[in-house]
């Protein structure tokens, strides 16, 4: 496809519009050069999905319909441009909620069809890993990203910023998923990592011993025998007539899951020899979480790395980032692109 200008180099300014709706934000940002964000509007339905527990799909994909142009509209306002002004369109193609997906990356080809520029599709968990490099663009290379969020855990190593080796990944349920699922069995509410970290605030995390999978040698991570070990001693206490201490139960719960993400990760720390550590994803904005690794990096001599808390969840200024070195290395996706959403790194 021939677009209307000359593709521009890394020398030119580049700017992109990103759009972001792979599960219950509606979010839109535009991005110069990649790690400048100009504008960066997240509109969130966490309050319309509270009541069920978690993300209904078909709702989530209705709001994103009603939501996204006035989105998009605020965002080009915020950044002071327009349209005409933009070099390329980028939107998550996966992974993610079928529906949700379809709804910005119809509207990115669009956009790419009218303006003639290119369309970008992008892997929504390479954005996570990429707010990293917005928030901390001092990041040195090689270093170990553990990506932590409802639907993803994986510990991955990077040679540079666009190599990496997969080390480990969930072989069942993710991080947090398995927070999701605890907090909605306990009555905590949605989302459940901050239901449950604000549970466990007053909990004692040495209560219950709950098990932590071994894989061995392996790098991978297993959260389902733990969600189920949870199930099963709360209904045991509740058979023999005992009362649940739902606080320390939460902390107990919650230093289960933090060890078991930490191992894998200081394991990795021990065999490679990396300059930085970072963290992405929903659940990297657990505090528990990072005071441990920092604390345990320490004698590693490491600095452990995290977005703020407004890239930790769902953005489009991530999606951007991400963009911007696809649009370098022309990497772009024909309007026949179609949502995946199990689509993998």
């Amino acid at each position: 496809m021939k677009y209307k200008d000359k593709l521009k180099n890394k020398n030119e300014d580049i700017y992109i519009l990103a759009l972001e709706s792979s599960c219950d934000e509606t979010a839109a940002a535009v991005n110069k050069n990649g790690l400048e964000v100009m504008a960066n509007v997240v509109s969130s339905q966490v309050d319309i999905h509270k009541k069920f527990g978690g993300v209904v799909p078909e709702i989530a994909s209705r709001k994103h319909l009603e939501l996204l142009l006035p989105v998009i509209d605020q965002a080009l306002a915020e950044a002071g441009i327009k349209f005409e002004d933009l070099d390329a369109v980028a939107a998550t193609s996966g992974p993610g909620l079928v529906g949700g997906l379809l709804v910005t990356l119809t509207a990115a080809k669009t956009i790419s069809l009218a303006l003639n520029i290119p369309l970008i599709g992008v892997n929504h968990i390479a954005g996570h890993i990429y707010a990293n490099f917005i928030a901390n663009p001092e990041i040195k290379k090689p270093l170990l990203c553990l990506t932590i969020s409802g639907g993803h855990t994986d510990l991955l190593y990077f040679e540079d910023l666009r190599g990496y080796q997969i080390l480990g990944r969930t072989i069942d349920d993710a991080a947090g998923e398995a927070f999701d699922k605890i907090s909605r069995f306990l009555g905590l509410g949605y989302p459940g990592g901050p239901a449950i970290e604000k549970a466990a605030q007053t909990g004692n995390e040495e209560a219950i011993d709950f098990p932590r999978a071994d894989l061995g040698k392996s790098y991978n991570f297993s959260f389902s025998g733990l969600k189920t070990s949870v199930m099963n001693y709360v209904n045991n206490e509740k058979q023999r007539g005992n009362e649940i201490n739902t606080s320390d139960l939460a902390a107990s719960f919650q230093k289960a899951v933090v060890d078991s993400l930490a191992s894998n990760l200081l394991q990795a720390v021990e065999e490679y020899k990396v300059e930085s550590v970072v963290l992405s994803g929903g659940v990297a904005a657990n505090q528990r979480l990072r005071s441990y690794l920092e604390e345990k990096l320490e004698k590693f001599n490491l600095k452990l790395y995290y977005p703020p808390l407004e890239l930790c969840t769902d953005n489009a200024a991530m999606i951007g980032a991400v963009a911007y070195y696809q649009y370098l290395e022309r990497d772009f996706a024909p309007l026949s692109i179609s949502a995946d959403p199990s689509l993998k790194l």
